[in-house]
């Protein structure tokens, strides 16, 4: 357990939108004490300075690394920067939390979990939506064995924006639903098949449409968009008994239980009669989600880790595997849709 009398000192680079947001969770958590913050911009490091006075602030990290009060480090820099801050920092000797995706290339993110293994701390990506309890409570009822066999899942991530500068559409939405359909199968994809386009000319793709093949012969489909009026943010789950639905943006019922499904009965050898399909209707439940923040339970989760050792629910190999399903859908894009292998990354 993390011992709030010896709480654990947190820098914290980048102070855009998930930086603040991580200065504020780590202010609040007595398992760590905010020492720090980096950031080229000014204006950024004058925010912090009328929030969290208290907090130490530079614009170069070799310097803030100098510092012995600061046991870890988080990544919340824009997406290409964050091979170079994380391997400073654990080559420094600091745990680290990054933001993701955890690189832009596979060979750079294998090159991290090797570094942090050499230096004997810890690597962990921030997946949030893995620790979101609407979405947990989900992976407990597909691991139930009444939830039956899992057919297909589908998630839409859509709304007006916000556009981003070094990421696409599908880089910067994307990777959460990867994260949950590999949380929720225990699994990556086989193969992946995605094409994109750019409808609002911003010199990159801001609508996106992915299907992924799992073990098992689980479908996945990801609808991506920045262009959408409609703010959705949908994880269906569809299996023979039931269907559940994640929704992330109706707090009141994040979760829901529809008690129907379709399975199944084969025909018998000595029959020429054609296989049954056996219809289940039920109830639709909406059961009951404890309220939390995401980001809190994955800082908590953060402190877990370095404190004891243990390896974190979304290591840094949970975020090799995302990234290197990002880069095949990258390649499948390129090749208009082509389905692409993921053994071959």
């Amino acid at each position: 357990m993390t011992n709030s009398a010896n709480p654990i000192g947190i820098g914290i680079c980048g102070c855009g939108y998930w930086g603040m947001n991580y200065v504020r969770v780590f202010s609040e958590l007595p398992e760590s004490a905010m020492v720090a913050v980096c950031d080229q911009n000014p204006e950024r490091l004058n925010v912090v300075a009328q929030r969290f006075p208290a907090v130490a602030r530079y614009t170069d990290i070799d310097e803030m690394l100098q510092r012995d009060d600061i046991a870890a480090v988080v990544v919340a820099t824009e997406a290409g920067s964050h091979f170079k801050i994380a391997s400073r920092a654990l080559a420094a000797g600091r745990h680290v939390l990054s933001e993701k995706p955890l690189t832009t290339t596979v060979s750079d993110g294998q090159a991290l979990i090797q570094l942090a293994e050499r230096e004997g701390v810890t690597l962990m990506v921030g997946h949030t939506f893995i620790y979101n309890a609407g979405v947990r409570k989900v992976k407990e009822l597909i691991d139930q064995e009444e939830m039956g066999q899992v057919y297909y899942m589908y998630a839409r991530r859509t709304n007006l924006g916000p556009i981003r500068r070094d990421v696409n559409a599908l880089w910067d939405l994307a990777p959460h639903d990867v994260s949950i359909f590999n949380y929720f199968l225990n699994s990556t994809p086989d193969w992946v098949s995605a094409v994109a386009s750019n409808v609002l000319q911003n010199d990159r793709e801001d609508v996106g449409f992915i299907a992924m093949h799992y073990p098992n012969n689980v479908l996945c489909h990801i609808h991506v968009s920045w262009a959408d009026p409609n703010k959705v943010r949908e994880v269906v789950v569809v299996s023979s008994n039931k269907r559940i639905v994640f929704d992330d943006v109706n707090p009141q019922e994040q979760v829901r239980i529809f008690e129907r499904g379709v399975t199944v009965k084969p025909a018998s050898a000595d029959s020429y009669a054609e296989h049954t399909l056996l219809m289940r209707d039920g109830d639709i439940i909406s059961p009951r989600i404890a309220i939390s923040e995401p980001l809190k339970t994955q800082c908590k989760h953060f402190l877990e880790c370095v404190t004891t050792g243990q390896r974190p629910i979304t290591d840094g190999q949970a975020g090799v595997d995302i990234v290197r399903v990002m880069k095949a859908i990258e390649q499948s894009i390129h090749q208009h849709g082509a389905p692409v292998q993921l053994a071959d990354f």
